[in-house]
Order: C-alpha cells, then structure tokens, then sequence
C-alpha cells in the first residue's frame, strides 16, 4: 500500500526574463525570494524559488528562467492550468486593490463556497488566490515574512490547491486517488475536486477536462507539480507505488534541499515527489536565503564557468509596505 501524502511540496513554472519575475513573485505578491541557484539538470539556467519566510514546503513557486530561449509554452491538455495560494477571507479586498494598482486583469468569482481572485502573472501563467468561507486559511503552517512588501496579516498562507487539465478525468484520477491517496470532494461542471485524506493546506487537486491537444513546455506554462514525501523511506514506497500502475518512476535524486522522486501520470502532468528535508538552510543560514548564487557540491568547481554564462541579475528590490498589521 502506497503512503498518504499531505498535500503539495512545490510547484515549478517556466518564466522568461528573470528579473521581471522575481520583481513580480516579490514585490507584487510578497513571497521571499529564499533561494537563488541553478537547475541541475541545465546550469546554463537559473533556478529561483519563492515561498514564505523559511521556505517551508507548500509555500514555494518555482521558476527556471528561459531567457536564452524564449520558446513560448502552448497550454493545452497534460498541463497545469492554475497554480492557487490560500488567503484570509478578509484580505480579500486588500489583494483586489493591490493587484489591480499593479495594473493586473482580476477576475473575482465564486467556486465551491470559496471566493477566488483568477489572474495571470507577466509571462502568462495562470495564478489563483482563494479566501475559504470556513477561514481555513489560517490554519496555514506557513511562516510570515516580517520584512516583505505585503503586511504580515495579508500575506499569501501556502497553497490551496493546482488545477490540473486532462483530456479525460478517469486516467488521472486513478493516480490520484490510487497513488497519492486523495478522495473526490466534490463536482461542478466538468471541475472535479480531490482532497488528500491526510487534510491540511495545499492539499487540493482539482482535475478539468478540456477539448484540446496536449500541451508544449514553454515560457508561460508550469513544469510539474511536486507533492510532499516525508524522507527516503517513504520515496521507494512511492517507486512501488507508482511502477504498479505501470508507470516509470525516476530512480531518487538529490536536489540539494530535498530528495526527489518523478513520473509522469497517464494524463501527462509530470508529478514529482519532494522530501520535507532538509530544506533550504542546507547552504545558507536562514537570514541570508537567496542572497548569492548556491550551488550544489558537485556544481562548485564549475562556477566560474557558470556564474560567467548566466545572464546578469542583482534580485529582487523589498519595499515594505507601512501598516499598522504588520
């Protein structure tokens, strides 16, 4: 039997110039910029994640900056749709007014008893901000960022939940609820909705099925999703798992922060599981999260090289907003 996971770990998006991306994901919507470093799968790129104060798991987007490249990702099926953070129920006219001064489109609606602010970042990749009407989001475990832009009352609280599109619900949902443990909550139309059976934050799936040809990776479109593992133990069981719905999990790879595990469902998402440890301080003090190039051990005899091929940028500029709730 497959373990239970708690929900998402991690989700890792395209983007295109770098410096308009951490301006956005920082200065507009007030996650840290906790850790500045390169994929390692592709050096000549960077890798930057934003999340809350200490970058605990649930709270980071994720970005590889393609700048070199520029290819412009298709949305399509196979893909993620929107990526949704939790918020306070009375925050939600603090984030209207904030986003629409930034000059963003904002569209306020209504889905499963919980208000949803829909709106796109710079390079096109679809965000959600969602206000439970039971208030749930304060029960987020995610850490206030004392010295960002957003008062610490409004900030984002970790995830609510990606919305995943798939030509057909069946194959995908199995995964789902076979695999990664969740159970169908609800339905509207063609959204259906699916909940870890372990509870908390950042534990929402919803699946849509659309009328479209599958998807092209590209500036503009999310990478995968990743869901929280709890430690290697748990990572092979979740190899089993996997392989006996005749899937090819990756074998476990080390990516610094957390132990990695990935598959791609018969929908065509590519889900990776994510240790909770150890975290982003492996190589740098808590303090100083993302103020310099980290790069991992086996990377280091190479950074010269690298630091002299990746395009220029100084990160984010933090601008505190006054208030009284901070």
């Amino acid at each position: 039997m497959s373990p239970t996971t708690p929900g998402l770990h991690h989700v890792t998006a395209i983007a295109g110039d770098p410096d308009r991306n951490a301006e956005f994901y920082v200065g507009t919507l007030g996650l840290r910029f906790v850790k500045r470093t390169v994929n390692h799968d592709d050096p000549g790129s960077y890798h930057f994640y934003f999340g809350d104060e200490g970058g605990t798991p649930g709270t980071n987007i994720t970005f590889f900056p393609w700048t070199d490249r520029g290819r412009r990702g298709e949305f399509g099926a196979g893909q993620t749709q929107a990526t949704a953070y939790l918020i306070r129920p009375d925050s939600i006219d603090y984030w209207l007014d904030r986003l629409e001064r930034e000059g963003l489109e904002v569209e306020r609606t209504q889905r499963f008893d919980e208000t949803v602010l829909r709106f796109a970042d710079p390079d096109g990749i679809e965000l959600e901000l969602v206000a439970p009407a039971d208030g749930s989001a304060a029960e987020s475990d995610a850490t206030p960022w004392e010295d960002g832009p957003v008062p610490t009352a409004h900030q984002l609280r970790g995830f609510h939940s990606v919305t995943l599109a798939v030509s057909e619900f069946r194959p995908t949902a199995s995964i789902v609820t076979d695999v990664l443990g969740y159970e169908l909550e609800a339905e509207a139309g063609d959204r259906r909705r699916y909940r870890s059976a372990a509870g908390g934050p950042g534990s929402i799936v919803d699946l849509i099925e659309i009328d479209a040809g599958r998807g092209r990776t590209g500036v503009g479109t999310v990478h995968h999703v990743a869901f929280e593992a709890a430690d290697l133990e748990e990572q092979e069981r979740w190899r089993e798992a996997y392989a006996e719905q005749g899937l090819s999990p990756s074998e476990i790879i080390d990516r610094t922060y957390f132990q990695s595990v990935y598959t791609r469902e018969p929908g065509g998402v590519l889900f990776e599981m994510a240790t909770t440890e150890p975290g982003f301080t492996a190589d740098e003090d808590r303090d100083e999260l993302g103020s310099s190039l980290a790069l991992p051990e086996w990377l280091e005899d190479e950074r010269e090289r690298i630091e002299a091929q990746l395009p220029p940028f100084d990160g984010p500029a933090v601008e505190s907003e006054p208030s009284e709730d901070r």
